[in-house]
């Protein structure tokens, strides 16, 4: 599909809203650009810190677990972005005035696993460790409860 095409169905879709329904339409455009600005100056930044900063530089070597740690967590980064911009694609598709609670959680586990890897062990009490593991164990139930909903109320949803 030609952009001019999707630029015209856009419109058209647009046409039919209310007023605040095209409000929030545009709020979410404007979120969803904003974010991948963010996504590609992140990206722009994973590049040159992984290529310059430790390839090239001589500063990467395999077994040192904190350039692991570091690559991981800005790439991590760079992932949460992106999940956060496709659920508001998705709710501006869709017509949904709601951010969809799946997603929610599930930029929720991202964030809370690249805290966990980013984690240094040895300078983090074990209240702290235990409260991640705590939010990990609730938002995984809360996930799976939302997963084992039954298929004729998500139709009513």
């Amino acid at each position: 599909m030609s952009i001019k095409q999707e630029l015209r169905e856009a419109r058209e879709r647009l046409g039919l809203l209310s007023l605040y329904q095209r409000f929030e339409y545009v709020v979410v455009m404007f979120l969803t650009a904003l974010i991948a600005v963010i996504v590609v100056a992140a990206l722009w930044t994973l590049t040159l810190k992984i290529l310059f900063g430790l390839v090239l530089a001589g500063g990467f070597d395999p077994s040192d677990y904190s350039a692991f740690q570091a690559a991981f967590g800005m790439i991590l980064t760079v992932i949460i972005a992106l999940e956060f911009k496709k659920t508001l694609l998705v709710v501006a598709e869709h017509r949904d005035t709601v951010v969809q609670i799946r997603s929610v959680v599930m930029i929720a586990l991202l964030a809370i696993c690249r805290k966990v890897i980013i984690l240094d062990l040895t300078e983090t009490d074990a209240l702290h460790i235990l409260s991640l593991a705590a939010a990990i164990v609730a938002l995984g139930v809360i996930y799976w409860l939302i997963d084992r909903r039954d298929p004729a109320e998500e139709e009513l949803a």
